[in-house]
C-alpha cells in the first residue's frame, strides 16, 4: 500500500509530459515551470530524473520526476501531451513505440529533436492510423539559452493538435514586439522542414562570418583583438544578430592557461550533425540552387581534410606575398567587407526562401513566410535585425516571388555591390578562400542574367547525345535537334530533361 505522501505525489497531474533531460529538454522544462506549466519528466537513464529533480529543478514543485514511460503517461491531464527532446532517427520511433500503449485518441506526441521532415511526416501518418495520436514535429532553435529564456518553436503536423499546444509553446516561446516566435506551419513534416532551412542557412551565416574574420585577419593584417572591435561595431548596424555578437564575443576570450586568444588554439577541423547537408540534398531534390548552403557544406568538409590539406600546404604555392594594406586603404576595405557580408546574407536568405517556396509546392504546404521570418526573429540561433525586413517584404507582398525583387533588399544589393566584388577579388587575388562569398555573388550575376551560357551547354548535350534542345524563334516546350556532323541523323534521346 502507498504512503500517504506517495499518494499525494501520484495525484499531481501535469500540463505536459516530457522526455530526454539533456540540456535543451531540461532547459524547457524549466522555461515551461516558469510559465506556470507542471511538467512531468523522464529519461532513459532514470538516474538523471533523479538528479534532475534532486539539483536544477530542487524545490520546484512544478517539476515532477517519473521513473517509467507509464508513470508519466499517468501524471498527464487529458489529451495527453508528451515532447520529445532525444536523439533523432531510431530513439523517436522507439519512443512512440513506447508511449503508444499508454496513450488514447486525441493525445499529442510531439518531437522537439532535429529529426527529418520526411520522417515527421511519416510518423505524423503512422500516429493517426495506429491508435488516432496527434504527431506533431516541432523544430527548436535557440541553443541552451534559448530553451531557457525563449526558443524560436516552429511546430507542424497533425494541425488537430495546435489548440492544445498553442498556449503552452507560444508562452515559452521567444518574443519580438510583443508577438511570440512560434507559429503553426503546416502538415506532414512543414515545422521539421522549416527548421532544416533555419539550419542551412546558420550553416551559411557562420561560413560567411568566418571568411569575413579570414580577411580581416590574414588579408588585411588586424590582430585578433582589433577584429573582435570590428565585429562588434558592426554588431551595432545592419548586420546586428546573435552570430555577429557571440563573434565579437568569441574573438576577445582569452585562455587562462596560456594566456592566449582562445580561437589560435582552436583546431580549423569543423564538424556537422546533418541538417545542412540535408538541405542541400533537398535542394536537389526540387531542382533549387542553394549554392551558398551547399558551399558552407562543402567548406566543413574541406576543413575536416586537414591532414591532407597540411601535406598540400608544403607543396602548393599561392600567390606572391603583397604588402598589408594601411590607413585608408584599410578602413575601406574593413567597410566593403561589411557590405560584402551583408549582400551575402541577403543571398543566403533568398535562396532559403526559395527552397521553402518549391517545397511548398511539392507538399502542398501554406507556408506563411512573414510569419517564419518572425519566428527566427528572436530566441533562434540566426535572429538578427535583418528578418525583421523580410517580414516587412511578405507582408507587403504575401506572393513575392524571390527576396532579391523586393525593393528594400534589391536596393540594399545595389549599394553594396561595389564593395562585395572588390573584396571578392582582394581575396583571390590573396589566396584566401571565400566559397560563400563568391558563391552568393556569382549567383546574384546569374539570377540577373537574361541570357546564360546554357544555350552552349544545350547544344554540348545535342551534339554528343542527341538530347535536343529549344529554340529562341520558337514557342517553349518545343525541342529541335541538329545533325552537327551530318552522320548523326535525326533519331534524338527519348530521355530529354530540362
Amino acid at each position: 500500500m502507498a504512503s500517504g505522501a506517495d499518494h499525494r505525489a501520484a495525484a499531481v497531474v501535469a500540463d505536459i509530459g516530457l522526455i530526454g533531460l539533456a540540456v535543451m529538454g531540461q532547459n524547457l522544462v524549466l522555461n515551461m515551470a516558469d510559465h506556470g506549466y507542471t511538467v512531468a519528466v523522464y529519461n532513459r537513464t532514470v538516474s538523471r530524473v533523479d538528479r534532475f529533480v534532486a539539483d536544477e529543478a530542487a524545490g520546484n514543485a512544478r517539476v515532477i520526476g517519473t521513473h517509467s514511460v507509464a508513470e508519466l503517461c499517468e501524471r498527464l491531464r487529458r489529451p495527453r501531451k508528451v515532447m520529445l527532446l532525444v536523439k533523432a532517427g531510431a530513439p523517436v520511433d522507439a519512443f512512440i513505440e513506447q508511449l503508444r500503449p499508454h496513450l488514447e485518441p486525441g493525445d499529442i506526441i510531439v518531437d522537439g529533436g532535429n529529426s527529418h521532415f520526411r520522417d515527421s511526416s511519416r510518423r505524423m501518418k503512422e500516429c493517426a492510423e495506429q491508435g488516432r495520436l496527434l504527431f506533431v514535429g516541432c523544430g527548436v532553435s535557440g541553443g541552451e539559452e534559448g530553451a531557457r529564456h525563449g526558443p524560436s518553436l516552429m511546430p507542424g503536423g497533425n494541425p488537430e493538435a495546435w489548440p492544445a499546444l498553442r498556449p503552452i509553446l507560444q508562452a515559452i516561446a521567444a518574443h519580438t514586439d510583443g508577438e511570440p516566435c512560434c507559429e503553426w506551419v503546416g502538415e506532414g513534416g512543414a515545422g521539421h522542414f522549416v527548421k532544416m532551412v533555419h539550419n542551412g542557412i546558420e550553416y551559411g551565416d557562420m561560413q560567411l562570418i568566418s571568411e569575413a574574420f579570414d580577411i580581416l585577419h590574414r588579408g588585411l593584417g588586424l590582430s585578433i583583438d582589433e577584429c573582435s572591435v570590428v565585429f562588434a561595431r558592426w554588431n551595432s548596424g545592419e548586420l546586428d544578430s546573435y552570430l555577429i555578437e557571440i563573434t565579437a564575443n568569441i574573438l576577445q576570450y582569452v585562455d587562462k592557461e596560456t594566456g592566449r586568444p582562445m580561437l589560435e588554439l582552436i583546431q580549423d577541423r569543423a564538424q556537422q550533425k546533418g541538417t545542412g547537408r540535408w538541405t542541400v540534398e533537398s535542394s536537389l531534390d526540387h531542382s533549387v540552387p542553394v549554392t551558398l548552403i551547399a558551399e558552407a557544406v562543402f567548406a566543413r568538409m574541406l576543413s575536416s581534410m586537414k591532414e591532407e590539406r597540411l601535406r598540400a600546404s608544403k607543396m602548393l604555392r599561392g600567390p606572391e606575398q603583397v604588402p598589408l594594406p594601411d590607413g585608408h586603404e584599410r578602413e575601406t576595405l574593413i567597410e566593403s567587407v561589411r557590405q560584402a557580408l551583408y549582400a551575402s546574407k541577403i543571398v543566403s536568405y533568398a535562396q532559403g526562401y526559395m527552397l521553402m517556396r518549391e517545397a511548398a509546392r511539392a507538399e502542398s504546404w501554406n507556408l506563411n513566410y512573414g510569419g517564419i521570418a518572425l519566428m527566427w526573429r528572436g530566441g533562434c540561433i540566426i535572429r538578427s535585425r535583418f528578418l525583421g525586413k523580410i517580414r516587412d517584404a511578405f507582408r507587403a507582398d504575401p506572393e513575392l516571388e524571390n527576396l532579391l525583387l523586393n525593393r528594400f533588399f534589391a536596393e540594399a544589393v545595389h549599394a553594396a555591390q561595389s564593395h562585395w566584388r572588390s573584396v571578392v577579388a582582394f581575396a583571390v587575388g590573396h589566396g584566401i578562400p571565400c566559397p560563400a562569398f563568391s558563391t552568393a555573388l556569382a549567383f546574384y550575376d546569374g539570377y540577373r542574367s537574361e541570357r546564360l551560357p546554357a544555350y552552349l551547354l544545350q547544344a554540348q548535350r545535342d551534339y554528343f547525345g542527341a538530347h535536343t534542345y529549344e529554340r529562341v524563334d520558337r514557342p517553349a516546350g518545343q525541342y529541335f535537334h541538329t545533325n552537327w556532323t551530318g552522320t548523326g541523323g535525326q533519331v534524338t534521346s527519348n530521355a530529354y530533361q530540362a
